[in-house]
């Protein structure tokens, strides 16, 4: 099984940035991609998602115009870069791959159970 490894976290102060990296060491992922964010209390919600073959790119309202995911096939790695941010973009970040043969949906895209690999997550906090 894929383990994927997300790094890229910190403190910000808002209005700053962060970017985000997500690897799989020695392993190939040609599915979607996603980043999901989860605050203390609150459900794990989705941020970004990007296809495997043609890069097409999926946002969560909240982050569209901030955030930009990306990936480059060759080395393995899914990006989330982030813009602009908000003490309310303040959680544990995790990237996500969906399983290669299954078919997925714009609205499949945002749910959690559509993915079955998952990192440890790397905390993300904005200041005010």
């Amino acid at each position: 099984q894929v383990h994927l490894v997300e790094s890229g976290g910190g403190l910000v102060q808002a209005g700053g940035s962060l970017r985000l990296s997500c690897a799989a060491p020695g392993r190939t992922f040609s599915s979607y991609m996603g980043w999901f964010r989860q605050a203390p209390g609150k459900e794990r919600e989705f941020v970004a998602a990007i296809s495997g073959s043609d890069s097409n790119t999926y946002y969560a309202d909240s982050v569209k115009g901030r955030f930009t995911i990306s990936r480059d096939n060759a080395k393995n790695t899914v990006y989330l870069q982030m813009n602009s941010l908000k003490p309310e973009d303040t959680a544990v970040y995790y990237c996500a791959a969906v399983p290669t043969t299954l078919l997925v949906t714009t609205t499949t895209l945002r749910q959690p159970k559509t993915y079955d690999t998952w990192g440890q997550g790397t905390q993300v906090t904005v200041s005010s």
